[in-house]
């Protein structure tokens, strides 16, 4: 008898302990998700011979991850988010191997003042450009622009950044981010960049910046040399503009960019290029992107792509300007809530001078290795699920 009411004793103080808290616990949320995306790549030049290959993770970065935040009153919020990337073919992590390479923050967000956040997170280029590229939007990776030298496809996060977002005042948002060094030299790998954009019945309209003092000189400073970075060198510098008009179903796109590297360095290139940059003063890169997209029905849509990109070498014996034609289309198929298919193809092709490297040779981001010519298609066929 004494065991049993004992139990109801329990029991009852379990109960009424949950009912209590309840109130409190309705005010916070925890949320896990993610994203698997695979496929089949075939690549008509690597290195002289056609390929296909199964590869993971092109329009959308296959991870999986967790966001949260708690009611904190008055407006006012507590959040974190933390996402790892992963290659689905292996299941190793991407991002160097980090556990949560793609985003790791925690913060505060009010209705009124904004948000501010610290950890690894996404820069402003990111946050504000983007949006109006085919790879920073609907593409993903095959659409970026050569060798991502505006890093409009994330190929490096920003580690040890505060940053700062603002709520929308009247279709107007702006914020900024800082990466610090954490080194005894201030400004030795730190990041900093801004951006804005204004939003008018259906128009968008974006500008950015972002500056890198000798990144990836450090592994612990502000852009990390553990393999997620692009072009590097003493100073990166990036800046755009770009607009998009949405009316019903359709929105077109037009996005300017450009990344400039001073004393770049050869080991600092995305995939497999490692051009001989040795004697180069600076590299600078400059992309015109105009993008399209189609809601035929709620099922399917198709999207297009060109971007003409004129890159200029300073070399010790004068410039060079080799140019860059890239010309994409993707087509998504809805079979539910969770899961569509897809279909995307990107053509490259390389003119202008020739600068007697592997920069004359075509290379679409994703391909296994560069072309023997100045020309590279690739496609792909792939399935994603969200969860």
């Amino acid at each position: 008898m004494f065991r049993r009411t004992n139990l109801k004793i329990r029991l009852s103080a379990v109960i009424a302990s949950c009912a209590i808290s309840a109130p409190a616990c309705a005010q916070s949320a925890v949320t896990l998700y993610g994203v698997i995306d695979e496929g089949l790549n075939y690549t008509s030049n690597v290195g002289g011979h056609s390929n296909v290959e199964m590869a993971s993770g092109f329009p959308h970065g296959s991870r999986w991850g967790f966001k949260g935040t708690e009611d904190l009153g008055g407006g006012t919020k507590a959040i974190f988010q933390l996402e790892n990337g992963f290659d689905v073919d292996t299941g190793r992590a991407y991002q160097g191997g980090l556990l949560f390479g793609r985003q790791a923050y925690m913060g505060l967000t009010s209705d009124r003042l904004g948000a501010v956040t610290v950890g690894r997170q996404y820069d402003s280029v990111v946050d504000y450009l983007a949006q109006h590229t085919a790879g920073g939007n609907w593409g993903g990776y095959m659409f970026a622009h050569p060798y991502d030298n505006d890093n409009l496809i994330n190929t490096f996060r920003v580690n040890n950044t505060v940053k700062y977002a603002s709520p929308s005042l009247g279709g107007l948002k702006f914020g900024g981010a800082y990466g610090f060094s954490d080194d005894v030299r201030f400004a030795n790998n730190r990041l900093y960049s801004v951006g804005g954009q204004y939003t008018r019945g259906g128009w968008l309209v974006s500008a950015a910046y972002l500056r890198a003092d000798n990144p990836s000189a450090t592994s612990y400073g502000a852009i990390n040399n553990s393999g997620d970075q692009n072009l590097l060198g003493s100073k990166l510098r990036i800046f755009g503009a770009g607009v998009t008009y949405t009316a019903g179903k359709a929105a077109v796109g037009l996005a300017y960019s450009d990344a400039q590297v001073d004393d770049p360095q050869s080991s600092g290139y995305v995939g497999p290029i490692a051009p001989p940059v040795g004697r180069l003063a600076s590299l600078r890169f400059r992309n015109l992107e105009v993008n399209a997209k189609y809601q035929f029905a709620a099922s399917y849509w198709l999207g297009a792509m060109y971007t003409y990109t004129r890159a200029s070498f300073d070399a010790t014996s004068g410039k060079q300007y080799p140019t860059y034609h890239s010309f994409g289309l993707m087509a998504d198929y809805v079979l539910s809530k969770r899961t569509d298919v897809y279909l995307q193809s990107v053509y490259q092709h390389v003119g202008g001078d020739t600068t007697g490297s592997v920069l004359d040779a075509a290379y679409v981001a994703g391909a296994a290795n560069v072309s023997s010519n100045r020309n590279q298609l690739l496609l792909r066929v792939g399935m994603r699920h969200f969860f």
